[in-house]
């Protein structure tokens, strides 16, 4: 055994021990770690974009995401609309699909009479029951049984409705999407957009005219910024936009099911 020249152990050394220093100077490097991740974490949280994962416009003015909504309505080649329409005193609630050549599908008028509307090309048609006929032969006013029966031969047919009829023009607009979008898409007074919300599970930016009051349209912010939802100025009514550019036949009824109706067909009053 070595020792010192009068026997006495060696001195041992003053301090820390190895493993109790190694700790004390890990504690520090530990601790810094920590407050660095806490800090980019705090930072990360604090610079959120919340446009992040969107197709932009949500960071354009409301003039423009109005001008790109617009653009992209217009180059589309299919829409579902559906939703109420008020104009000149009237309220049409609507559901139909619509494409560049044509469209089909229903027509309520003030919550009351309901018919369908077939468009190919220029050829329209027009189908209801009998009693629709019948109001129709009284000027709108309710039908007695016996008109009702008489209006029978026409109960879901489909009546070709001739151009040069004074309802063509306003029953030809239900079924032509650019007359259509073109009146929908109409707002007054100055835009404003710093809304953000969701239609059918779709991210959304809101563009508002006047406020509000001068008409409101939600727009996409996944993929084409297509609107998904009009509030019309003057509280004339709110339609969805759905399935843009989403593809459907139409097909010519058979002649068999087609009726000449013969007479003026009077637009309904309810």
């Amino acid at each position: 055994m070595v020792g010192s020249a009068d026997g006495a152990s060696p001195p041992q050394a003053h301090g820390v021990s190895p493993t109790k220093a190694g700790e004390a100077r890990g504690r520090p490097i530990l601790r810094g770690a920590v407050c660095v991740g806490l800090t980019v974490v705090l930072a990360a949280c604090g610079n959120t974009d919340p446009d992040a994962g969107t197709n932009g416009v949500g960071k354009l003015s409301a003039r423009k995401i109005e001008k790109k909504a617009r653009a992209a309505a217009e180059k589309a080649d299919s829409v579902k609309l559906s939703g109420k329409v008020v104009s000149k005193g009237q309220t049409y609630s609507l559901n139909v699909r619509l494409k560049r050549d044509g469209a089909m599908g229903k027509v309520s008028v003030n919550g009351g009479s309901t018919f369908w509307l077939l468009r190919i090309g220029k050829e329209l048609y027009l189908k209801a029951d009998a009693r629709f006929w019948a109001r129709q032969e009284k000027g709108g006013k309710q039908p007695s049984k016996s008109d009702v029966q008489a209006a029978s031969k026409l109960d879901d047919k489909y009546v070709k409705v001739p151009s040069g009829d004074p309802a063509y023009r306003q029953l030809s607009g239900f079924a032509d999407m650019q007359v259509l979008l073109d009146g929908l898409l109409v707002m007054n007074g100055k835009r404003d957009s710093d809304e953000r919300g969701e239609v059918g599970g779709v991210s959304t930016v809101r563009v508002r005219g006047g406020g509000g009051s001068g008409g409101i349209v939600d727009v996409s912010l996944a993929g084409t910024p297509y609107p998904l939802r009009i509030e019309r100025a003057g509280g004339a009514g709110t339609l969805r936009l759905d399935d843009w550019n989403k593809a459907f036949e139409l097909e010519a009824p058979p002649k068999q099911q087609v009726v000449d109706y013969g007479k003026e067909i009077v637009a309904d009053k309810g």
